[in-house]
């Protein structure tokens, strides 16, 4: 048996409360250990200081205490046994009538306080209404094949048309920055590939669609490249949130990032 077994029974110990062989156990022990044996010696010199302490006495007004309470008690149960039960009904039932008609009445004053406010607004939306029906609508049937242009496009839908992909790579936001990412190209004078300058990062993208850089595999010539792409990152989110994708929640992608001059000017 270890120290610290043995000081949890120490006490049973010194007032014999143990079993036989925990006793016989803690008698081992006590042989070799001289801590628990000091702690044995300190806790029979407690028992043996509270043992010659004197009984003290009750006070003197104790019994006279005791009795005035019990008649006190007394008098309270008699006076409970007499009230009928619609005394106590009726002493329950008043504030709680009171309560609920109070606020029954300033929920009255309230509808009517609204609806008054609003009734000038609900007659012009019913006069505009009636107007509205009697302008002749022209429906053009709707073309499936041929989508509204001027309409942009939404995460939602640019994450439906990618749900063979999604769970490979994740979708970029339509409305992001990264997906509107241009830049003045700067031209590389003398090297033979004018407008040619390309990198290839690391990016980490989270699950709100928030993605942040986390390794440049390949610098591209123009730093200010770079500098862009990392702007773009950080001002809003760049793909579309996990739960559109149904990818998971952290994903790394890879982006090889080529520049291109375009001259048409009405490109």
């Amino acid at each position: 048996m270890s120290c610290e077994e043995i000081q949890q029974s120490l006490s049973l110990y010194v007032d014999d409360g143990l079993t036989p062989d925990a006793r016989v156990a803690g008698y081992r022990h006590l042989e070799v250990c001289p801590v628990c044996r000091a702690r044995v010696a300190e806790l029979r010199s407690i028992r043996s200081g509270l043992a010659s302490l004197s009984r003290p006495a009750p006070p003197v007004d104790l019994i006279p205490s005791i009795n005035r309470a019990l008649i006190v008690a007394a008098a309270m149960q008699r006076a409970r046994q007499e009230t009928t039960v619609g005394d106590v009904v009726s002493a329950w039932l008043q504030p709680v009538m009171m309560r609920y008609a109070f606020s029954s009445l300033a929920s009255v004053i309230i509808f009517v306080s609204v609806f008054a406010a609003m009734r000038p607004h609900m007659i012009a939306l019913h006069e505009a209404a009636l107007a509205f029906d009697q302008v002749p609508v022209t429906i053009e049937p709707a073309d499936p094949f041929r989508p509204d242009i001027n309409k942009p496009v939404s995460p939602e839908s640019y994450a439906a048309l990618r749900n063979p992909f999604n769970a490979e790579s994740p979708s970029l936001n339509p409305g992001g920055a990264l997906a509107t990412l241009t830049s003045e190209p700067t031209r590389l004078r003398g090297s033979g590939r004018e407008g040619d300058d390309n990198m290839m990062v690391v990016a980490d993208v989270f699950t709100n669609g928030s993605a942040s850089l986390a390794d440049v595999m390949q610098a591209p010539r123009d730093r200010r490249m770079l500098e862009d792409f990392e702007k773009a990152l950080r001002k809003n989110a760049a793909f579309v949130p996990a739960a559109l994708d149904r990818r998971p929640e952290t994903m790394r992608v890879v982006f090889s990032i080529q520049r291109v001059d375009v001259y048409d000017r009405d490109y």
